[in-house]
């Protein structure tokens, strides 16, 4: 009987699941911010739930399976995609909401959580990125690094779980857009028979509610130098003038600019919903994930406006397995166990988990991938 972890760290909370045989036994949530100051209380949460078959960590932009334990420097670096500036970090905490993981210090933090993880008595494993993976076909992976974090990749792992539960169907027929709807970042991830072939990750596709995601290439120049600060911020609730606003004041809009940041907002998702129609033709049902899909309001609104283009989509809001535990923490509990061969090893095939390869620079045309390496402070 399998029993395995899984952690999603977010912008606002760090959630942690276990599963034995595909039962859950641990349902934690924490504050980002008070996990990364103190990464000595999740690891002693987690070998505390040892014996363990295995954890599925805090993987960031993700990389090919490896154990936390055999981590390189260039390893964090293409997982955690951290600004070394001292200037830049000092900026990200000076602007950014307070409360959640930011630019850089939040990204930094991670870094120590995995180090210590990988000093821990309990086996722990990095899990790949969308960009990582061999079902999404190389031309769509064409100067793109953030195609959805590790993170998504497991939301997709709990909503493919979940549709085999709903539909009594093997991975293989299974096929939606997963939206997901985080409090700080969205994302659009499109699956076809099982597997993730294409994805708008957070800093590359619609609006977030604290994230600008896809900046304008001219904003970007006028921007002059883009630091993590720009990625984190310039969402609904900096749109809107209300940068400490909580989830359910900016999806309620009472003032003209945050009308104008919601509908810009929403207005987003739909686009990224359409257009990846294009790489799953046959997806039909868009599934809703994370903190602001909880809100019932904006579950019906997005399904006005989806099903405008798209009259045949039905929506879906992801129940996963329940409990406190974000959907990103309960897939990666699901990816964990099906990587040790438990009740999920089918999910794992279909999605080509252990098959990811490569890094995240490996696409990069518009720069060279050694100049995005010298950004990294890595050697050539």
């Amino acid at each position: 009987m399998p029993r395995v972890i899984g952690v999603d760290p977010g912008t606002i909370s760090l959630d942690v699941c276990g599963l034995e045989d595909g039962v859950v036994f641990l349902d934690r949530s924490f504050s980002t911010s008070d996990a990364l100051a103190d990464p000595h209380r999740l690891v002693d949460l987690i070998e505390a739930a040892a014996p363990l078959d295995l954890v599925a960590g805090p993987s960031g932009y993700g990389l090919p399976l490896i154990r936390a334990q055999d981590l390189t420097e260039a390893d964090l670096r293409f997982a955690y995609l951290p600004d070394l500036s001292r200037r830049s970090a000092e900026s990200a905490k000076a602007d950014l909401p307070r409360g959640g993981a930011d630019g850089a210090g939040g990204i930094l933090g991670l870094r120590g959580l995995i180090r210590a993880l990988g000093r821990s008595s309990v086996p722990v494993v990095l899990t790949p990125g969308v960009v990582h993976l061999p079902t999404v076909p190389a031309h769509r992976k064409v100067n793109r690094v953030d195609m959805g974090t590790a993170d998504k990749v497991c939301a997709v792992a709990l909503a493919v779980h979940d549709q085999m539960r709903r539909h009594a169907c093997d991975p293989r027929d299974v096929s939606f857009m997963l939206v997901e709807l985080g409090g700080a970042f969205s994302a659009v991830i499109a699956v076809d028979g099982g597997r993730i072939v294409d994805g708008l990750g957070g800093t590359s596709g619609p609006l977030g509610l604290r994230a600008a995601g896809a900046l304008d290439g001219e904003v970007a120049f006028l921007a002059g130098d883009v630091t993590k600060r720009h990625l984190f911020a310039g969402g609904v609730a900096t749109i809107a003038d209300a940068p400490d606003a909580p989830v359910e004041a900016l999806a309620s809009p009472t003032t003209p600019r945050a009308r104008l940041a919601w509908h810009a907002y929403l207005e987003s998702v739909v686009k990224a919903v359409v257009s990846l129609t294009v790489s799953a033709p046959t997806a039909r049902e868009v599934i809703l994930s994370g903190r602001v899909a909880r809100l019932p309001h904006v579950r019906d609104e997005l399904a006005r406006r989806i099903g405008g283009p798209l009259p045949d989509a039905t929506i879906h809001t992801l129940e996963g397995l329940g409990g406190t535990a974000k959907q990103g923490a309960q897939g990666a509990a699901i990816i964990a166990d099906g990587i040790v061969g438990g009740r999920c090893a089918a999910i794992v095939e279909a999605l080509g988990i252990r098959d990811a390869s490569g890094t995240i620079l490996d696409h990069l045309y518009v720069i060279s991938p050694s100049d995005a390496r010298a950004r990294l402070q890595l050697d050539p």
